[in-house]
C-alpha cells in the first residue's frame, strides 16, 4: 500500500510542477500555521484561565493585523487616486454606522461583525488559493470559491444545529458581547437542523467536482501541487472546526492574521519595484525597508493598544476594534485584486530566485 501511494504522489509531482509563493518550507508553514493554534487551544480547553488568556491573545493578534491595511492605502498616492471618494468618506460612514449599531443592539453588531470577518477570512484563503492557481496559468476560480463557501456554511450550520452549543457558550470565556451574538446563532437551531443535510450535500458535490477538475489538470500537466497542499490544509482546518468548534475557531482567527502579515511582507518586496508607491514605496524599497516598516507599524500598534487599554474605556476599545476591523475588511476587497498588475507583480509573477533572495529582506 505504501509503495503504491508513493508512486502515485511521484506521478502527481512529475506531471505538475509545484509553484510556491515563496519557497516549499515557507509555504508549508503558511498552509499549516493554523495547527499550533488548534493544538494548544484543544490542550487547554478545560483550563478556564489559560483558555481565556489564549482566546484574548488570539483576538489581540487579530486586532494587530487589521490596521496594516491603512498604510497600504493612505501611504500610496496611486491607490488613493483609484478610489479617492471611498477612501475619504468611508471612515466617516463607518463611524456613523458603528455608533448607531452600538446604540441599537450590541448583540446584532457582534453578529454582523463576526459573520463579515468569517467571510473575509475565508476570502483570504480563497485569494491564496487563486495565487497558486494563477502561478500555473489557471485563470478561473469560481468552483474553488463556492467550494470554500460551502465549507464555511457547513461549519456555521453544524455549530448552530449542535445541541451542545448553548452550554458551551455559557461555559466559555467569550465575553458578554460575543456570548450574546453566539446565543443568537444557537437560537437558530431548528432552522440549522433543516439546512444541515443540504449543506453536507453541497460540500460533497462541490468538493467532488473540484477533485475531478484537479485530476484533469494533473493529467494535462497544469496542476500546482502547492495549491493542493494549501487546499488540503484548509479542508483539515474545517474538519477540526466540526470536531472541536472552539479550538478550530481560535485556529481560524489566529492563522488568518499570520497569513496576512506574511502575504503583505512578501508583496511589498516587488509591488513597488517600479518606483511607484509614494512614501510607502520609497520606504520598502530601501535595504531592509520592509522589516523597518513592519517593526514601525507593530510599535505604533502597541502604543495604540496600551493607550486604549490604559486610558480608554471598554466602549472606546470596542469602538476602535470595530472601526479598524471594518475598514480593514472593506479596504482589503479593493486593494488585493490579482488582475491588477501591481498586485500580480507582488504575488504571482515574482521569479522564484528573486523570492528566495528577498525572503528575509
Amino acid at each position: 500500500m505504501g509503495d503504491r501511494i508513493d508512486a502515485r504522489m511521484h506521478a502527481v509531482m512529475a506531471r505538475g510542477q509545484a509553484r510556491w509563493i515563496r519557497s516549499p518550507g515557507v509555504d508549508a508553514a503558511l498552509a499549516l500555521c493554523w495547527v499550533p493554534f488548534a493544538v494548544v487551544a484543544y490542550a487547554v480547553r478545560s483550563e478556564g484561565d489559560t483558555l481565556f488568556l489564549l482566546l484574548n491573545a488570539t483576538f489581540l493578534l487579530s486586532f494587530y493585523h487589521q490596521p496594516l491595511t491603512l498604510p497600504l492605502v493612505y501611504g500610496d498616492p496611486a491607490e488613493i487616486a483609484r478610489h479617492r471618494r471611498i477612501y475619504v468618506w468611508s471612515p466617516l460612514a463607518f463611524v456613523a454606522v458603528i455608533l448607531l449599531g452600538l446604540q441599537v443592539s450590541l448583540a446584532a453588531v457582534a453578529i454582523v461583525a463576526g459573520l463579515w470577518n468569517a467571510e473575509h477570512t475565508l476570502m483570504q484563503r480563497f485569494g491564496i488559493t487563486r495565487i497558486y492557481g494563477r502561478k500555473s496559468g489557471q485563470s478561473e476560480g469560481g468552483l474553488e470559491r463556492w467550494m470554500l463557501v460551502s465549507w464555511l456554511v457547513l461549519a456555521l450550520v453544524w455549530v448552530a444545529a449542535d445541541a451542545r452549543t448553548e452550554g458551551r457558550i455559557d461555559a466559555l470565556p467569550f465575553g458578554q458581547v460575543n456570548a450574546d451574538g453566539l446565543h443568537l446563532l444557537a437560537d437558530l437551531r431548528p432552522v440549522a437542523l433543516l439546512l444541515l443535510a443540504p449543506a453536507v450535500l453541497a460540500v460533497v458535490g462541490l468538493g467532488g467536482a473540484w477533485v475531478l477538475a484537479e485530476r484533469r489538470r494533473v493529467r494535462a500537466g497544469t496542476a500546482n501541487p502547492a495549491k493542493h497542499l494549501y487546499v488540503a490544509s484548509t479542508a483539515a482546518l474545517f474538519v477540526w472546526i466540526l470536531l472541536d468548534p472552539l479550538s478550530g475557531f481560535i485556529a481560524y482567527v489566529g492563522s488568518h492574521a499570520l497569513e496576512y502579515f506574511l502575504i503583505v511582507h512578501h508583496s511589498l518586496g516587488t509591488r513597488y519595484a517600479d518606483g511607484s508607491g509614494g512614501a510607502l514605496g520609497s520606504t520598502v524599497r530601501a535595504p531592509g525597508g520592509r522589516r523597518r516598516f513592519l517593526l514601525g507599524y507593530l510599535a505604533a500598534l502597541t502604543g495604540l493598544v496600551v493607550l486604549l487599554r490604559g486610558w480608554g474605556s471598554e466602549d472606546v476599545y470596542l469602538f476602535a476594534v470595530l472601526l479598524l476591523g471594518g475598514l480593514h475588511v472593506f479596504y482589503d476587497g479593493l486593494i488585493w485584486k490579482l488582475r491588477r498588475p501591481a498586485v500580480a507583480r507582488g504575488l504571482v509573477n515574482t521569479p522564484s530566485a528573486q523570492i528566495a533572495s528577498n525572503a528575509i529582506a
